[in-house]
């Protein structure tokens, strides 16, 4: 099986609000062309998961760890 990795945990990872990540997420998803990798695995209606070390989930991590 992959090794996949949420939302919850990228956040306790991080230590950042779980919330604010949505957002953040939600904004860069809408975004295809800054964001093409996330915006290709992102399902509507479906967690926020990714199999880990895929780009998706590098540049979820990416997005999420800039402090703005």
């Amino acid at each position: 099986m992959s090794d996949i990795i949420t939302l919850k945990i990228l956040c306790e990872e991080l230590k950042i609000d779980p919330r604010e990540a949505r957002e953040k997420l939600r904004a860069a998803v809408s975004d295809a062309k800054a964001n093409p990798e996330l915006a290709k695995a992102r399902k509507p209606r479906t967690p926020w998961q990714w199999v880990r070390d895929t780009a998706a989930a590098k540049e979820a991590r990416k997005l999420l760890s800039n402090t703005e």
